[in-house]
C-alpha cells in the first residue's frame, strides 16, 4: 500500500513543503487542470510537473483525473478521435511513471452535495447531502455548491439536454467502448484504469448512473477482463447507498482495486449524510473492517485520505484542506499497519 493526497498544483493552498512533512506519505494525487478536456497532456508538460513534485521529494504515480470528454460519454461520431488522443496521454503518463489514472463516467456532473460548509457539533464544518433539498432544485435554472463556476446556466442546461432519453444500457456501452479503445495504450504504457464511483451513486436530474454498486462492477469487469480495467474504491461515494455493504464489497473488490479513496460519512436520514473525520466510532462506515477486507484479499494499490472537515479555524477548499486531511492519512496508516501486523503473527 502507498498513502497518497491529493495536490491541486501550483493553485493549491497547500504547498507540497506541508505535505511533505505529512507521516507516511509516498507522494501526491494530482493533475493537469488548464489542459482542455480532450486535449492530449503533452509530455513536456507532465513531465515538468513530475520534477515539480520529486524536487519536494514525492512520487507521482496516480493522476487525478485525465476527464473523460462528455462526446465519449455521448456516443457522438467525434469520440473516436477525443478517445485516441486520451489512449495518447495515457501513454505520455507510462513514459513519465505514472501507474495509476483514476476517472469517472458521470453524465454532466462529478460529486454533487447541498452544502459544502455545514457546522458540525464539534466546531468544524463538512460537505453534506440533502436528497429533498436537491431534487427540489430547478433543473431549468440550477445552482449546486461548488458547480456554479464549473458551468454557465445555459451550457449546464445544453449538457443535461443532450443525455435527455439515455438509457442506462447505451451509458454502459459507451464506457465499455471507451475502454476497449484504451486497452491497448494502458497495457504499453503500464498503466491501470480506475474508475471512481457515481457519488452519489443513484441518478441525478433524470441522468444515467451506472457504477453503482456490486453488480455494476461485475458487469463491467465482464465486459472489459483485461487487467488494466479496475477501480477506485471510494467508501464515501458507494458508502452513500445503503444498500452497499462495503466491508463486503472491499472483499470482493479488492483484486481490482488500484486506488482507495477512504473517507467517512454520517447519515441523518435515508440518502440524507454529512462527512466527517476518518474514524470508524464518529460515523456510519465501518472503517476498520473496510481496510481489514482490502489487506486480507489482496489489495496493494494507492490510497488517500478522501474528503476531511475544516478544523482548526482553516477556510480551505470544502473537502481539501490540509489539517483533516493529514490526521485522517496517519489514522488510515495506523489501520493498515494494525491489520498487516496481525495477519503476519497469523501465519507465524
Amino acid at each position: 500500500m502507498k498513502m497518497t493526497f491529493r495536490w491541486y498544483g501550483e493553485g493549491d493552498s497547500i504547498p507540497l513543503s506541508y505535505i511533505r512533512e505529512i507521516p507516511n506519505l509516498s507522494g501526491v494525487v494530482t493533475a493537469i487542470y488548464d489542459i482542455p478536456v480532450g486535449e492530449t497532456w503533452p509530455l513536456d508538460r507532465i513531465l515538468v510537473l513530475k520534477e515539480k513534485v520529486n524536487a519536494a521529494g514525492l512520487e507521482m504515480e496516480v493522476i487525478e483525473s485525465v476527464p473523460v470528454h462528455e462526446d465519449i460519454k455521448l456516443g457522438k461520431p467525434s469520440r473516436d478521435k477525443l478517445i485516441a488522443n486520451y489512449a495518447q496521454t495515457i501513454e505520455n503518463l507510462g513514459k513519465a511513471g505514472v501507474r495509476c489514472v483514476c476517472y469517472n463516467f458521470m453524465p454532466v456532473f462529478d460529486w454533487l452535495r447541498t452544502n459544502l460548509h455545514t457546522p458540525l457539533a464539534d466546531g468544524s464544518n463538512a460537505l453534506s447531502y440533502c436528497h429533498e433539498e436537491l431534487m427540489a432544485l430547478d433543473v431549468h435554472n440550477l445552482h449546486l455548491p461548488g458547480w456554479d463556476e464549473s458551468y454557465g446556466s445555459e451550457e449546464l442546461e445544453a449538457l443535461i439536454s443532450a443525455y435527455s432519453g439515455m438509457s442506462h444500457e447505451t451509458l454502459f456501452e459507451n464506457l465499455v467502448y471507451f475502454l476497449k479503445g484504451i486497452m491497448p495504450s494502458c497495457r504499453k504504457a503500464g498503466i491501470n484504469m480506475a474508475i471512481h464511483p457515481d457519488d452519489p451513486p443513484w441518478d441525478m436530474f433524470s441522468l444515467p448512473r451506472i457504477i453503482t454498486g456490486k453488480e455494476s462492477y461485475e458487469r463491467l469487469f465482464c465486459a472489459v477482463p483485461d487487467k488494466e480495467n479496475g477501480i477506485t474504491l471510494c467508501t464515501g461515494s458507494l458508502g452513500a447507498a445503503r444498500e452497499n455493504n462495503m466491508v463486503e464489497l472491499a472483499r470482493l473488490l479488492a483484486p481490482r482495486t488500484y486506488f482507495a479513496h477512504l473517507r467517512q460519512i454520517a447519515f441523518t436520514d435515508t440518502r440524507d449524510f454529512y462527512e466527517c473525520g476518518h474514524m470508524t466510532d464518529v460515523g456510519s462506515l465501518d472503517m476498520y473492517g473496510i481496510v481489514k477486507a482490502l489487506v486480507e484479499n489482496g489489495f496493494d494499490g494507492y490510497v488517500r485520505p478522501d474528503h476531511g472537515r475544516n478544523i482548526w479555524g482553516e477556510d480551505g477548499k470544502p473537502g481539501y484542506g490540509l489539517f483533516d486531511r493529514a490526521l485522517g492519512a496517519c489514522y488510515l496508516s495506523g489501520l493498515f499497519e494494525a491489520v498487516q501486523k496481525n495477519m503476519k503473527k497469523e501465519t507465524e
